[in-house]
């Protein structure tokens, strides 16, 4: 039985789109298809990441990290984390904070001078929660624009 974080590897597919549905719970089901393309997108280009956190043979919790060549801070890259989510019955058992920071060290190993996050949540908990994972919200300030302006929550 496998545990800890790894890279997604095709099998793990099925079991991401369930933690996105409690994730994003109100977004279009995506056809297998468009699924699977998209995975096989992320996994053959080397700046992106998918990770999941297995646990007792089980995909507990998932990460994307998007690293970005760059020209400014000696041509180092930086990264974004994204669609960071443990499954709702394993919260509070770490996973999540595993998850991130694998996605962080992966970041450094990229030589990214900096990671962004950015989240749309105002729970108190989810704040601390990534203030737990080393993340800071008060050095930089987000601006965000959806294309489908219909999309942006108030």
């Amino acid at each position: 039985m496998r545990s800890g974080v790894r890279e997604a590897v095709r099998g793990d597919l099925v079991h991401i789109i369930e933690l996105y549905r409690q994730l994003n719970p109100q977004d279009s089901v995506l056809t297998d298809e468009t699924a699977q393309a998209t995975f096989d997108e992320i996994m053959e280009n080397h700046w992106l990441h998918l990770f999941v956190l297995e646990d007792k043979g089980r995909v507990e919790s998932t990460c994307y990290l998007s690293c970005t060549p760059n020209l400014t801070r000696s041509a180092r890259p930086f990264g974004v984390i994204e669609n960071v989510v443990t499954d709702e019955q394993s919260r509070g058992r770490g996973f999540g904070k595993r998850v991130v920071k694998h996605a962080l060290d992966v970041a450094w190993g990229h030589s990214c001078y900096k990671v962004m996050l950015l989240t749309g949540s105002k729970k108190d908990t989810t704040h601390d929660f990534y203030r737990s994972c080393g993340l800071s919200g008060n050095k930089k300030r987000g601006y965000v624009m959806y294309y489908d302006t219909s999309e942006i929550q108030r």
